[in-house]
């Protein structure tokens, strides 16, 4: 799995700078065919309740793995948001990952030693 992380920034029309993050995963294509055998594409990586700054309201952020290999985008208006849900990004990717383990060691043993 590769993660393809795109970082940009346009000017608003009324002044200052709005950024935007862009995900996408590339699969290998044992993985893609784990996802499509388990029917993956719905699972949910990352729920959080993301609060919107100055305005009181919050929104949904949901990661699921079908929205990673589509491709995904956050726009927000500062940097430390944009670091944020790169982070999250990953975090949900590291998450996927764990779950291509688990789909390609089903009906065999693992032994884990401590």
């Amino acid at each position: 799995m590769k993660l393809f992380i795109v970082r940009d920034q346009a000017k608003k029309m009324l002044g200052g700078i709005s950024f935007q993050l862009s995900a996408r995963v590339e699969l290998s294509s044992e993985e893609a065919d784990l996802v499509k055998k388990y029917k993956m594409d719905k699972e949910v990586l990352l729920e959080k309740e993301v609060k919107i700054p100055l305005t009181g309201r919050s929104i949904a952020l949901n990661i699921t793995i079908g929205s990673l290999m589509q491709g995904q985008s956050f726009k927000c208006n500062d940097i430390a948001e944009i670091l944020g849900y790169e982070e999250n990004v990953k975090e949900s990717c590291k998450t996927f990952k764990n779950y291509i383990e688990v789909m390609k060691h089903f009906g065999g043993e693992e032994v884990v030693e401590y």
